[in-house]
């Protein structure tokens, strides 16, 4: 396998975690006869700072031109100005879009070992295993118009939620062809008691229910969705919702697992490169200290293995490296330890090294 990989760093411990994750795709590519070829470039709050732009159309036809993108993390209190008309979370929008991912992928899963770094009761975590898939380029964050007016001398603020057909359907039939390899069981969440955008949601979600009868299909409020994945998390397989639901509930569900350093994501389109990145932010407050938990970023580096470069086993091998660290009591000081990020790194690395 020869592939080109774009490494976008990005800002706070964005280029921390991600020189861990290029780290174990260097060794998975010496150990299988791989060549990975990386090339890193600016996006997020260092771009600004340099050309002007959060992503230029170059880093961006850079991206296009790979086999796979890997994201550390954008944005930080220098670019927090509300009133700014350039922000570090356009060049995340723009790659999305750009890139044409409709679907991000979401895993959660609960380490039994790291039962005791969630605040949720143990007896509600066992067996939890849940994929969320999130729409990705539609909804609230891209719908026209937006923007800012005074109407009655009073400022008013906009934005426009909305969705076409063909966006809800191939992301819930993606839903549909993953939950075949799993437990059979699709949650599609939505809001249709009040929202017209979440009515099309459903009745899109039935019809493709209905043409799949070997998936079971429930429908779920957003808000009851939010309350059972903290009361009865183990009950859920595939959730499939739209952008902003999917942005804050994957948020919350990332207490299961302990910490939001231990989730990764992929986000994937019909055809083309995929984006790789972990759920957590820049967390500024900790950048530089070599204390951040790498581990979301390493397990989006073997989402890219198995979904961009189809290498399943090599995928299966850095996240079997990474259990084994956990299990063997590496922790990173959000789970409790005291290792630092390269520590962590080094060990999940030398059980990828020794592994078969």
């Amino acid at each position: 396998m020869n592939a080109k990989i774009v490494v976008l760093p990005g800002d706070g411990i964005g280029p921390e975690v991600t020189e861990q994750a290029v780290r174990v795709l260097q060794v998975v590519a010496r150990k299988e006869g791989h060549s990975f070829a990386f090339s890193e470039r600016l996006m997020g709050g260092c771009s600004i700072d340099a050309h002007g732009v959060a992503l230029t159309d170059e880093v961006l036809a850079d991206c296009k031109a790979s086999s796979a993108v890997l994201l550390g993390a954008v944005g930080g209190p220098k670019w927090d100005d509300p009133t700014a008309k350039v922000r570090p979370e356009q060049g995340l929008l723009g790659l999305r879009k750009g890139l044409g991912v409709f679907a991000n992928l979401r895993p959660v899963r609960v380490h039994p070992a790291l039962v005791d770094s969630s605040p949720i009761k143990a007896d509600r975590l066992a067996g939890v295993d849940i994929l969320v898939i999130r729409e990705l380029t539609g909804g609230l964050y891209f719908g026209q118009p937006k923007g800012r007016d005074t109407r009655n001398g009073a400022e008013r603020a906009f934005d426009t939620l909305e969705y076409s057909d063909f966006e809800v359907r191939r992301v819930v039939e993606l839903a549909f062809r993953l939950a075949k390899g799993r437990k059979k069981k699709v949650t599609s969440v939505d809001k249709a008691n009040v929202l017209e955008s979440s009515r099309l949601w459903r009745q899109i979600a039935t019809a493709i229910g209905k043409a799949n009868p070997d998936v079971a299909l429930d429908h779920m409020l957003v808000d009851t969705a939010s309350m059972r994945l903290v009361t009865s998390p183990a009950t859920m397989d595939v959730v499939v919702t739209e952008n902003m639901f999917g942005d804050i509930l994957t948020d919350e569900a990332s207490v299961l697992a302990g910490s939001m350093g231990m989730l990764p994501s992929a986000s994937i389109g019909a055809t083309g490169p995929g984006l790789y990145e972990p759920i957590h932010g820049s967390a500024p407050d900790i950048a530089g200290k070599g204390i951040a938990n790498p581990v979301g970023t390493i397990l989006s580096a073997a989402m890219l293995l198995r979904h961009s470069l189809g290498l399943e086993a090599e995928a299966a091998s850095v996240e079997r490296a990474v259990d084994q660290a956990i299990t063997d009591g590496c922790r990173t000081g959000d789970l409790g330890g005291k290792l630092g990020t390269k520590a962590m790194a080094d060990e999940i690395v030398k059980r990828l090294e020794a592994g078969r």
